[in-house]
């Protein structure tokens, strides 16, 4: 390899480290507000004010999240440990 290839080269692996930070995008931790009731806890989930998720948690049984995908409004149940934070929350 010549002196001008390895040059290129290193050149351009040192680029690519420097944007590499300005790629990797922090997952934004959101706000919980958490309500208990006799038979449930409910706990809601909002980034920049808008709420995404709700999760609840019944006295008996097993805790489930409704989950909003898309920001149409429409919660649909999800049975998971946990759920993301969706795109369109993200975007101010």
């Amino acid at each position: 390899m010549t002196r001008l290839m390895r040059t290129t080269v290193l050149l351009a692996l040192l680029a690519g480290a420097v944007s590499l930070p300005s790629l990797a995008q922090t997952t934004p931790q959101p706000d919980i507000t958490t309500q208990r009731e006799a038979d449930r806890t409910v706990e809601e989930y909002r980034v920049n004010g808008r709420l995404y998720a709700i999760r609840v948690i019944p006295r008996s049984g097993k805790a489930y999240y409704l989950y909003d995908a898309s920001g149409d409004g429409n919660f649909e149940r999800r049975e998971s440990a946990q759920v993301p934070v969706p795109d369109w929350v993200r975007k101010e």
